[in-house]
């Protein structure tokens, strides 16, 4: 009777630090456009993939997908993965992941189309079936989405408990001469993300990329 007394407290330990450990887990969506000539902005994508590889922690989830259809779906998933809980494993989980990027960033090439609504949605009902302790989207793009005339979406976005960040973005040839332009269109992202209970937040600072992660 001890020794059953001994294993269900054992047994119970096991499962709060697993539940533990799913609370603080992070899951982290990165969304890629490749589109006109921001496709050539990809070596800094890498710079960030190589911060998220080495700060993410066993029980992390890490995706990153290309944004560059106008029908987004499981297919424009380059890489997935969510860390196993043993550090030996996790760290070769993170080789393989590399190579998968390195694979991608070598051979891709521009794009017509940035369906950055589209690769929301799915990033959403991913980390939503994950359910990390904490989600994260990153959006690395210029923003500008740009679609077939009779693909637009104007479903509203579900994002509470998201934090939405947008990364390296860059003014557009034509915002040189109308900066405005550019702030109209962060601005626009900005209303989209919160108007679904999302937070949001523009980090163009790629040395400071710690930033991602603070709330």
């Amino acid at each position: 009777m001890k020794k059953t007394f001994v294993f269900m407290i054992a047994f119970v330990v096991i499962l709060t630090g697993c539940a533990d450990t799913k609370k603080h887990s992070k899951g982290v969506y990165m969304l890629l456009d490749t589109s006109g000539t921001y496709a050539l902005e990809l070596k800094k994508a890498q710079l960030i993939l190589n911060y998220l590889l080495a700060t993410l922690q066993p029980m992390d989830t890490l995706v990153v997908a290309r944004i560059d259809t106008v029908s987004f779906s499981e297919k424009d998933i380059i890489a997935k993965v969510t860390f196993y809980q043993r550090p030996s494993v996790a760290n070769n989980q993170k080789r393989a992941f590399q190579k998968k990027i390195d694979k991608f960033t070598s051979k891709v090439k521009s794009s017509k189309y940035t369906d950055i609504s589209g690769g929301l949605y799915q990033a959403i009902e991913y980390l939503n079936k994950a359910d990390p302790g904490k989600k994260y989207i990153l959006i690395f793009s210029d923003l500008k989405e740009e679609l077939k005339k009779e693909d637009v979406k104007d479903v509203p976005f579900q994002l509470a408990g998201f934090n939405v960040i947008a990364l390296n973005v860059t003014k557009l040839r034509a915002n040189i001469r109308d900066p405005i332009k550019y702030m109209e269109r962060v601005e626009q992202w900005r209303k989209k993300i919160e108007s679904g209970n999302g937070q949001w937040r523009v980090v163009n600072d790629l040395e400071r990329l710690d930033n991602i992660f603070s709330e």
